[in-house]
């Protein structure tokens, strides 16, 4: 009779040990994006202004992909449409810095230097964006406060080097201001 308790007793734990393992996979498998539970919205949108120039021109078509950053993580040198209080329309901007980089300013003969991981942040053409005292203010600020980026934050400049509608005019960006991932269509020609 003792026998046929523990027997039982074993088969449960086992059922349960099943059971709970299969809980976790499930739960680990509902952590993945799908396309049900990352709906990603795609739309063409013209470019209207020159803070891009000559990387992505204005007038050219882009492809949007909305609540991207829903499922994703936002990367380094992304290009991001983004919502900023202050403007009607949305931008388009690089991500110079994500959570956990290290930056400052640094001052040489009145040109402040964006340093991100111990390098000179750079645009797409490679020249080193240099702002004057009175742009570099607002960052001066921010990384006082934050010589690592916190969570959920991100420098994300222009592609013009003294600075533009960007970052040196608002400081670090919220993860909740990111509208979608930018793609471009690069013209051969």
């Amino acid at each position: 009779m003792k026998a046929n308790k523990i027997t039982w007793l074993l088969i449960t734990i086992v059922v349960i040990l099943v059971l709970l393992e299969e809980g976790v996979l499930v739960h680990k498998r509902q952590l993945q994006p799908t396309a049900s539970n990352c709906p990603i919205k795609i739309e063409e949108k013209i470019v209207r202004g020159n803070s891009m120039d000559p990387f992505i021109k204005n007038g050219q078509t882009i492809t949007v992909l909305k609540g991207y950053y829903n499922c994703h993580k936002v990367k380094r040198n992304d290009i991001i449409l983004l919502h900023y209080a202050g403007n009607k329309n949305p931008l388009i901007k690089i991500v110079k810095a994500i959570p956990g980089d290290n930056w400052h300013l640094e001052n040489s003969n009145g040109c402040y230097y964006i340093i991100v991981n111990g390098n000179i942040a750079k645009n797409s053409e490679g020249k080193d964006y240099c702002l004057s005292e009175k742009k570099a203010k607002m960052l001066q600020l921010y990384a006082s406060d934050y010589p690592i980026i916190p969570q959920n934050a991100y420098l994300v400049l222009g592609n013009e080097v003294e600075g533009s509608m960007d970052s040196t005019r608002f400081g670090l960006l919220g993860k909740d201001n990111i509208i979608g991932k930018v793609k471009i269509q690069l013209k051969i020609e």
